[in-house]
């Protein structure tokens, strides 16, 4: 989604391991900045929404296939299991692009940034499960945080339209599919390293989304290949792998602060490309929501 953060290597995030320098930060801004507009991509493509999801991993995959190769990182000769979990994976990767896209084309920008990752709040749930514990003060302001701040974009949504309010939902279903492909994927990670994963999550998932825009109608073949060529490039290519170099760099708290950034450069976008306008009560409701997706991935780094 991510999203809006991109799957593969950005959450769970891993422990800092060495001290930032002004590369690292660099690429952490630019990464995020180029994560963020891919929405943007989506909006200007002339093929449908899913079909866009089908062209971002297809015209990705040749790059990210060398990338892995060069690393040393499997793509193929993996044990059953983990090929299974991948799959798995894959599948709700496709689901989760899909919607998302669906919902960017229905809704405002910042609010398919802001819901498309909301599978952060997803696994903060779900660790809280796991651990069989109590969410302890700061989760329980995350959690409040989430639930009010969407609540008041959802309202918002649906004072604008119902297309808006659905298309919140798209996105909203699409973080919940992030949520499920990062817990199918965590072992698979570790083994077949960040890229060589991506690769085959990307030979996986192309074919889904391609079968889903086929059996939704949409136009599959562009008139302009140019939105297509820079979503791939930005959202699986560029911001992918500046994030890959960074992550390894920070505390899970600073990258938390820095996904904040996705929903400020997508608001900036819809108002300067569509006209789109926020209120005080939807800049309020992205502050919560935002404030709340900054705990969760601290907390389940």
């Amino acid at each position: 989604m991510a999203t809006a953060s991109n799957p593969g290597d950005s959450s769970p995030f891993a422990l800092q391991s060495i001290s930032p320098g002004g590369l690292h930060w660099a690429a952490l801004i630019v990464g995020n900045i180029a994560l963020a507009l891919g929405p943007w991509s989506v909006r200007l493509a002339d093929s449908g929404p899913v079909a866009a999801g089908f062209w971002r991993l297809t015209l990705a995959l040749p790059v990210i296939w060398l990338i892995a190769r060069r690393a040393g990182q499997p793509v193929f000769g993996v044990p059953r299991r983990t090929a299974l979990l991948v799959a798995l994976g894959a599948l709700a990767f496709a689901i989760d692009l899909g919607s998302w896209h669906i919902g960017i084309e229905r809704t405002r920008l910042g609010n398919a940034t802001l819901f498309g990752n909301a599978g952060s709040i997803v696994l903060l749930f779900w660790g809280l499960a796991v651990a069989r514990t109590l969410p302890s003060r700061t989760e329980w302001l995350a959690i409040v945080l989430a639930l009010g701040g969407s609540a008041i974009l959802l309202g918002r949504s649906a004072d604008i339209s119902a297309t808006t309010l659905v298309g919140d939902l798209f996105c909203i279903t699409a973080g919940l599919f992030y949520a499920v492909y990062l817990l199918s994927l965590q072992d698979a990670r570790r083994a077949l390293g960040s890229w060589g994963l991506l690769a085959r999550v990307c030979m996986i998932g192309a074919p889904v989304l391609l079968a889903l825009a086929l059996v939704k109608g949409e136009p599959v073949w562009p008139h302009d290949w140019t939105p297509l060529i820079v979503l791939a490039l930005l959202s699986q290519v560029i911001g992918q792998g500046l994030l890959v170099f960074a992550l390894r760099a920070f505390p899970p708290m600073i990258i938390g602060l820095a996904l904040l950034m996705q929903p400020a450069v997508a608001v900036v976008c819809g108002y300067v490309a569509f006209g789109e306008v926020l209120g005080p009560l939807d800049l309020l409701g992205m502050a919560m929501v935002g404030a709340a997706l900054a705990v969760a991935r601290a907390r389940v780094g």
